[in-house]
């Protein structure tokens, strides 16, 4: 039985993803694709469903801060085949490392933003008496400064 290919446009790929139509030729023009993207009568580049599961993996990296130069590597690694699995497990390792790590910046945010709140609240509530701190209470450790990187925005405290 032959396979079955699906031909999709650039607008259709751009839908399925979330990407622009833009994006999708940066994508392409940064060597982020497996493969290289084949073209339809008139020049159109043409994608498979299997062009877009690989673009769900780049965006779902990106999105979790993998910078370029190492979504480029891994996608130079894929294309390369077999024999370099190790040298993949380090990168995925090291993005593993550095979103654990994001993930725990974000708890500690998360709590100040909880405690905020909790201030917020109490001081509306028309039943709530009593000294009222909007400052989050002094850490029991010093204070160190706060990194933390969001796809291209960057937030610092202390």
């Amino acid at each position: 039985m032959a396979e079955v290919t699906t031909s999709l446009s650039i607008g259709q790929v751009a839908e399925r993803t979330g990407l622009s139509v833009h994006a999708l030729r940066f994508y392409e023009h940064e060597g982020l694709f497996v493969n290289p993207v084949r073209r339809g009568p008139g020049g159109r580049r043409v994608y498979s469903q299997d062009e877009v599961d690989w673009l769900t993996v780049c965006i779902i990296l990106r999105a979790s801060g993998m910078p370029l130069p190492a979504l480029r590597r891994y996608a130079d690694l894929v294309r390369q085949g077999a024999g370099n699995e190790e040298e993949r497990l380090t990168l995925m390792r090291e993005h593993q490392a550095h979103v654990t790590a994001q993930i725990g910046k974000l708890a500690e945010c998360l709590d100040l933003i909880r405690f905020k709140v909790g201030v917020y609240e109490d001081l509306l509530d028309p039943d709530s008496a009593g000294d009222h701190q909007c400052h989050a209470p002094i850490p029991s450790a010093p204070a160190q400064a706060t990194e933390i990187r969001i796809g291209y925005a960057r937030v610092s405290g202390s």
